[in-house]
């Protein structure tokens, strides 16, 4: 299963875009290595909510990603949800927390994004992840309209797609 993922690795971070196409806002630290790049496509879900300084305001405020990975063949290789998390069916996740943002080249797409990672658990790939990448985004941006006072609480699930690149120590 673990050979197979590697594989997987290795196959997908060469259909991937090179690491110049990234902001530099979005680079991973000098001593991190790419250890896997997957595919995701699934959703992100907004819910209704009232502006916090004026309850008069209504917008979709942004809920959890739920997305199925795949490897540069096509197979499912893991799944990314609320956390936000990323589990591989090696059993190994993380949980990663914003550190930059870029809007990226796609103005209806949802941002790209450096995340560093929180927590990680198992033994699989991702146990050893220091870095992730959001990119090559497309669609996923709440809409700009559609939530008022009769929709509060209401959900919306978004269409998106994303490559993640995730990155570790290069001294592993």
């Amino acid at each position: 299963m673990v050979v197979g993922l590697l594989a997987a690795a290795v196959t997908v971070s060469c259909a991937t875009p090179p690491a110049a196409s990234v902001p530099a806002a979005l680079a991973v630290g000098p001593n991190q290595k790419l250890i896997l790049s997957v595919q995701a496509r699934g959703v992100q879900i907004y819910e209704c909510a009232a502006n916090k300084n004026d309850a008069t305001r209504f917008a979709w405020s942004f809920s959890a990603p739920e997305a199925t990975l795949f490897d540069g063949s096509g197979y499912t290789v893991g799944k990314h949800y609320a956390g936000p998390t990323w589990e591989l069916n090696d059993g190994s996740k993380v949980i990663g927390t914003v550190i930059a943002r870029d809007d990226g080249p796609t103005p209806d797409a949802i941002p790209w994004l450096l995340l560093g990672a929180k927590s990680s658990a198992g033994a699989g790939l991702l146990s050893s992840t220091k870095s992730i990448q959001r990119i090559n985004t497309s669609g996923g941006k709440a809409p700009a309209d559609g939530c008022d006072a009769s929709r509060v609480g209401a959900a919306i699930r978004v269409p998106y797609t994303a490559t993640y690149r995730f990155y570790g120590s290069d001294s592993q």
